[in-house]
């Protein structure tokens, strides 16, 4: 079994939940090792129905968009879907300031989410 360190992982329904567990993602190394914990979902796990869920996220450095950009490509090429739930009012608004609200498929909470896939 793998072990996580800025992730908490659950399988619901076919659906992989991702529970970020940094506050602020902000650090350059914390960064790494988020988006090598979650490529390594996709890639060695094969996770096709992925759900961030940010309820414990208080800061998003543009560096850690980045990465969730790479992973909703990396998602993509694998065939599979991944949503974003439970954004706080200010995350959220740097997701519609920078237009990712129209890349990625944001939804208010877990439940409503995993209703989507």
């Amino acid at each position: 079994m793998t072990v996580y360190r800025r992730i908490e992982r659950t399988d619901t329904s076919g659906v992989t939940v991702v529970r970020l567990l940094d506050h602020k993602i902000l650090d350059a190394g914390n960064i790494q090792e988020l988006g090598d914990e979650l490529f390594g979902l996709v890639e060695k796990s094969g996770v096709k129905s992925l759900l961030l869920d940010f309820g414990q996220v208080e800061f998003l450095s543009s560096a850690a968009l980045n990465k969730l950009i790479l992973l909703d490509k990396k998602v993509r090429q694998h065939d599979g879907r991944l949503k974003l739930c439970n954004l706080r009012p200010e995350i959220r608004e740097v997701f519609v300031i920078t237009r990712l609200n129209q890349l990625f498929e944001i939804i208010d909470t877990v439940d409503g989410a995993l209703k989507a896939f």
